[in-house]
């Protein structure tokens, strides 16, 4: 059978996450430009600082970093890191032909990491709550990785 077609529940399961997960990281890019626009500063170019519809009042300081558009950055740099490396892991790993509940528990439970992370960073909890859900979402992938390397060498 082929793995990678909806007719397939393991690929249907891995679509969800990957389209929830896209979703995610897509919407932090716009949470920033809210940010952005919300404390009027925070821009990263120059062009950003010019007068324009947008920036009818500029101003040189709109070029400094700001903390409130800065955690958004980061929040965005972290599902940068960290989500294109699950969507292709677990991507190959249907590709092995996993059960259906481990591998929609699997998924499941790397999604609801990345929502505990983005919640702990949008709510300034300490580091090691963070920690923790970016743990759980990190060792998953290991383990998918490693069930494709299993899988592969076992051919």
């Amino acid at each position: 059978m082929n793995q990678l077609t909806f007719e397939n529940p393991v690929f249907s399961c891995y679509a969800l996450a990957a389209a929830l997960l896209i979703v995610k990281m897509m919407s932090q890019g716009w949470i920033t430009v809210f940010r952005m626009f919300k404390v009027n500063g925070g821009f990263r170019y120059p062009e950003d600082a010019r007068k324009s519809l947008a920036n009818p009042d500029p101003s040189p300081g709109q070029l400094l970093p700001n903390e409130y558009v800065e955690r958004s950055r980061r929040m965005h740099a972290n599902d940068v890191e960290n989500i294109p490396l699950f969507l292709v892991a677990a991507l190959l790993y249907v590709c092995t032909s996993p059960s259906l509940w481990l591998a929609a528990g699997l998924f499941a439970t790397y999604v609801l990491s990345r929502l505990g992370h983005f919640l702990v960073l949008l709510t300034q909890r300490p580091h090691e709550v963070r920690a923790f859900f970016w743990t759980i979402g990190s060792l998953i992938v290991y383990l998918m990785a490693g069930a494709v390397i299993w899988h592969a060498l076992a051919r």
